[in-house]
């Protein structure tokens, strides 16, 4: 689904990630971790074609990056759900606009019920006329998370999405990232928390891909 051949990234004549080979095959789960400016970010950019690699081959769902064009970019990302670490929103457009957005964009029919189903599955049916300022933290990141599955996208990435919440709702994400997985969703969790790692092992097979020195290395759950 998601593979890396010999994949390295520079900027500025840095070269901030480099020899990268691996592969998350559909159904996976992964942690991605690494200490601060190690690349985390970096690499899932890689991983949704926001970045294009200095060398090597990256190839998603079976296409090679660097012959898609614009408009197979597109198409790609509609089945990559991505949930950033900064969770922007529109401020004039209320929670459940902003969760529909993607439709709107891709030009696909809003189906009220589903939208429903969904801010209920993340617990926000009480807040979807609320505007983003209105939101706690743990509320924005719930929102975003399901802006990011609304397309029913095969792949999850999520940026530090328990970063800036309590440890109650950070157990509440990745109960609702867990759900995903356990739904045929590929995940990607990028994260320092190894708490956060630890606390998945009894609820979901779990790979942790490490960057260190400039090189990831796949290890197993225990840290």
């Amino acid at each position: 689904m998601i593979e890396f051949q010999d994949v390295s990234y520079g900027y500025g004549g840095r070269e901030l990630l480099t020899e990268m080979s691996l592969s998350l095959p559909p159904g996976s789960f992964h942690f991605l971790t690494g200490p601060s400016g190690a690349g985390k970010t970096t690499f899932l950019k890689l991983c949704y074609r926001e970045l294009q690699a200095s060398a090597g081959r990256v190839t998603l769902f079976g296409q090679n990056t660097r012959e898609m064009g614009r408009d197979e970019v597109a198409q790609l990302r509609r089945r990559i759900g991505v949930v950033h670490q900064d969770c922007q929103f529109l401020d004039h457009l209320s929670l459940a606009e902003n969760v529909a957005l993607p439709l709107t964009v891709a030009d696909r029919p809003r189906m009220d019920q589903d939208l429903a189903d969904l801010l209920a599955w993340v617990g926000l049916s009480d807040q979807a006329r609320s505007l983003p300022r209105e939101l706690s933290g743990g509320e924005r990141q719930r929102a975003a998370l399901a802006r990011a599955v609304i397309m029913s996208p095969e792949v999850i990435l999520a940026d530090e999405p328990t970063g800036n919440v309590d440890w109650d709702m950070s157990l509440r994400l990745l109960q609702l990232l867990i759900e995903l997985n356990r739904m045929g969703k590929t995940v990607v969790i990028a994260t320092h928390d190894l708490h956060l790692i630890r606390q998945s092992k009894a609820q979901v097979q779990a790979r942790v891909l490490r960057i260190s020195n400039r090189r990831i290395q796949q290890a197993g759950v225990d840290l």
